[in-house]
């Protein structure tokens, strides 16, 4: 191995972190560029689903924090941009990538709220999920990526208890709202094992990204722990996992549960969800209308360079 091979794989060896001017393979590089803008493109998507309902909140306090959460959201796309952009990669690239189908989102946004409750299950199952899925990130060996996880894995541990408070108060209410707060997990609950991605044998990456020290779990390590974490939740709340197979196996000490309909899955990952087409329009159109915004931006900025070479 050359020095920079070396020096590489020692960091890895110590634990510690690979940071912008460090020398990566270029499998490395791009790796975690797909990995941070696929997480960025998710953050950014994720705001459409819960957006949808910020004018229809049933009351000011639930419109304020739905305000909040959203607006979390986009601060995560920004930060994780930022990220891959101390890799090489371009803003701009990756959000053409983005609406031209080139690059992925996470499947669960494909899903349409079709309720109120929808919001707190969201915040229940799906931030729950993607907690289990991004604390072990704060560890990744990729130092901005890792950094920018500490914060947005604390603001995703609010969301998630933002969402729980919900239901919690909608199951102690009507019958009719306690209906809800069933449908929408017996929506959301299996798209939400499916966050996770495919299971370890058809997982192409996992081996090695895990090699890297990107990643710190498999796939299914990460879903197993999510359902353990989730099913006294429920029980807690009052509402029922839509899982005849799930039960307790004192042998394994996990639960097991039911055979996830991985075929879904993958047509939604195709673009054939319910709502893909919907999402990449609606997110193609904003960027559309925001371009007036970002000419001026630059417009600002040449002038504002032309000024200060003027003085100098």
């Amino acid at each position: 191995m050359t020095d920079l091979q070396e020096h590489f794989q020692r960091t890895l060896d110590r634990d510690q972190r690979l940071e912008p001017r460090d020398w990566v393979p270029d499998g490395y590089r791009k790796t975690m560029i797909r990995q941070i803008a696929q997480h960025a493109h998710s953050e950014i998507i994720g705001m459409q689903p819960e957006g949808n309902w910020i004018t229809r909140a049933p009351s000011l306090r639930r419109k304020a924090i739905l305000l909040a959460k959203v607006q979390d959201e986009a601060g995560h796309g920004l930060y994780l941009y930022s990220a891959a952009e101390t890799l090489g990669a371009e803003r701009a690239e990756l959000t053409e990538k983005l609406i031209d189908g080139k690059q992925k989102y996470s499947s669960i946004f494909n899903y349409p709220t079709l309720n109120f409750a929808d919001v707190g299950v969201i915040g229940w199952l799906v931030d729950g999920a993607a907690i289990c899925n991004q604390v072990p990130l704060c560890r990744c060996s990729y130092g901005p990526y890792a950094r920018a996880m500490i914060r947005i894995c604390k603001e995703e541990s609010f969301h998630q208890r933002q969402g729980y408070e919900l239901l919690m108060t909608m199951m102690r209410g009507t019958d009719a709202q306690r209906r809800m707060v069933q449908d929408a997990t017996d929506r959301w609950w299996w798209p939400s094992l499916m966050m996770f991605g495919p299971p370890d044998g058809d997982s192409p990456n996992t081996e090695q990204s895990m090699a890297w020290k990107i990643k710190r779990h498999t796939n299914d390590e990460l879903r197993q722990r999510f359902v353990d974490m989730s099913v006294p939740q429920a029980e807690a709340l009052g509402a029922t996992l839509p899982d005849p197979s799930l039960c307790w196996n004192a042998e394994r000490g996990h639960y097991d549960f039911g055979e996830i309909d991985w075929s879904e899955f993958k047509q939604v990952v195709r673009g054939n969800g319910p709502c893909n087409a919907q999402r990449v329009a609606h997110r193609r159109a904003a960027h559309d209308n925001g371009a007036w915004v970002r000419e001026a931006a630059l417009a600002h900025a040449a002038k504002h360079s032309a000024r200060e070479e003027a003085a100098a």
